[in-house]
């Protein structure tokens, strides 16, 4: 039985509405399309009637517990700052419920609209039988497109699952918001995805799309916050926004990504982005070693910061910082990247691998644990269109009661790098009051570094808490569990107090060109 949500959600538009709003009651079982939808016993049937109806700042559409509509929610329609456009969940029975397959592309979508709150649902986008796979689906989608900013935009408190789209394609999966701006540069201006599950999608988890990221056509969103989301089996990436300056990613759990979708994919990573703050995350058990790391700082990127993260079981590794050749119009290449004070165990492949035009990278204060079973590389350099310069690795804790192994690449054997001793042709890899514990095979020189081949692993609390997505019940209670046992894990590791960041956004004086205040 599901309750917590809907009546938050009842309780949050009470408050939210002013004198002149309206209240609307949408009921599948007993509803009527041709009543007012006033109150309960006057509630619309259809989500169409919702559709079409002129809805006005402040107005709160309230969705019946128990009911199922198989046709999609399509919100175009906006609120104001002081008064936004609400869709909750009310009653005490499972949670009301939107079946898309094979009826729309998405189950709810907000469209050119801004302002609006959606809360409290279930979504599913299953596709019919041959069109499984081919086709993109969504279950929420957020799209802006020719409208200058889009402002107040949050998703909460849903529950994504059972969405069928194409693996061929990033752009569409369970949670989905892009900004369009073929004719009118477009971007949002505070979007908050927050306390979401998102379970058994494709391709992406949560993903954010942009086409204004070059340096000529630059109008990144703002106030971009995804925080407190479980996304669990996922085709391809857990969770990535692209075309954003000082986003948040917060307390979000990412586990079996890359489970189906061929190419390259990541649990949690951001690209064409200036000033992401990563923190607190769990990224576990991605399914490849095309990348396969549970955290990416990627290309077109400057100052991702990446700080008290978890990653573990991740075949593909840790940490991949990467970008292709820089150019004038396009990529900047990755600048500034630095991962301090984050824990991996057990991860496998490569633990750090700096790929192509990555230049003034920080990796610090770092603890990285290698299971007894595990030959990894544990620092890698490796060509895109290029080599890393300039990355220093300070005052981080190598403990590998396995092997870790370090150089450059030297070919490939499909997913996997062979190297050799040494990171040139990559420049300026420096090492600076690290600690090799355990068999280390041509490990770097560092001058103020500890050398120590006997290692033997501590007994410490890894049973990191689970939740099954299966049964959304309990999930508020998990996230308060699961963070209270991140922070404690964290500083047990850290020997230190964990001091969580603000997200800032780059200054108009680094901007990469003037953005406007449309």
């Amino acid at each position: 039985m599901w309750v917590a949500a809907g009546l938050l959600g009842a309780s949050v538009a009470a408050l939210a509405a002013p004198a002149w709003a309206e209240t609307y009651h949408v009921n599948a079982l007993t509803g009527d399309d041709r009543a007012d939808g006033t109150a309960p016993e006057r509630a619309w049937r259809s989500l169409a009637r919702v559709n079409a109806f002129p809805l006005k700042p402040g107005d709160r559409v309230m969705l019946t517990a128990g009911s199922v509509w198989r046709e999609a929610l399509t919100l175009t329609r906006s609120g104001t700052a002081s008064a936004p456009i609400i869709v909750a969940a009310t009653g005490q029975l499972p949670r009301p419920r939107i079946e898309a397959g094979g009826v729309s592309p998405h189950g709810v979508a907000v469209l050119n609209a801004e302002y609006v709150t959606v809360s409290g649902l279930e979504v599913t986008n299953d596709a019919p039988g041959s069109l499984a796979g081919t086709e993109s689906r969504f279950g929420i989608l957020v799209s802006a497109q020719d409208r200058g900013v889009t402002r107040g935009i949050r998703i909460a408190d849903t529950y994504v699952h059972d969405v069928r789209g194409t693996n061929a394609r990033k752009d569409n999966g369970g949670i989905v918001f892009q900004a369009l701006g073929p004719k009118l540069p477009t971007r949002f201006q505070g979007i908050t995805i927050e306390r979401n599950i998102v379970w058994r999608v494709d391709r992406s988890g949560i993903a954010g799309i942009s086409d204004q990221v070059t340096r000529a056509n630059w109008f990144p969103s703002e106030q971009v916050v995804i925080r407190d989301n479980l996304v669990e089996d996922v085709g391809g990436d857990g969770i990535v926004p692209r075309g954003t300056d000082g986003a948040l990613i917060e307390h979000n759990i990412v586990r079996h990504a890359g489970a189906r979708a061929p190419g390259y994919n990541a649990g949690i990573w951001q690209w064409s982005t200036d000033n992401s703050l990563i923190q607190l995350n769990e990224a576990a058990y991605t399914q490849t070693r095309y990348d396969g790391q549970g955290f990416d700082s990627d290309f077109n990127s400057r100052r991702t910061t990446l700080l008290y993260n978890f990653s573990h079981d991740n075949q593909g590794g840790f940490l991949l910082i990467c970008s292709p050749r820089v150019d004038d119009r396009d990529n900047l290449g990755n600048r500034g990247t630095v991962a301090r004070f984050n824990v991996s165990r057990d991860d496998g492949t490569r633990i750090f691998q700096l790929a192509g035009n990555v230049t003034d990278a920080l990796v610090e204060g770092n603890v990285v644990h290698v299971g007894a079973a595990l030959d990894v590389q544990m620092v890698v350099a490796t060509q895109w269109d290029g080599w890393a310069r300039d990355v220093r690795f300070r005052s981080n804790a190598f403990r590998v009661a396995g092997t870790a192994r370090y150089g450059h690449e030297a070919g490939r054997s499909g997913p996997d790098y062979l190297i050799e001793p040494g990171f040139a042709p990559a420049d300026y890899i420096l090492f600076d009051g690290n600690s090799f514990l355990g068999r280390h095979i041509d490990a770097p020189q560092d001058p103020s570094g500890r050398y120590d081949a006997t290692y033997t692993p501590a007994p410490a609390d890894w049973d990191v808490p689970v939740f099954d997505p299966a049964r959304p019940e309990g999930f508020s209670d998990f996230l308060i569990h699961h963070r209270s046992w991140m922070m404690t894990m964290l500083q047990r590791e850290l020997f230190a107090p964990v001091r969580l960041r603000q997200a800032q956004p780059i200054s108009l004086f680094e901007a990469r060109r003037q953005a406007s205040t449309r």
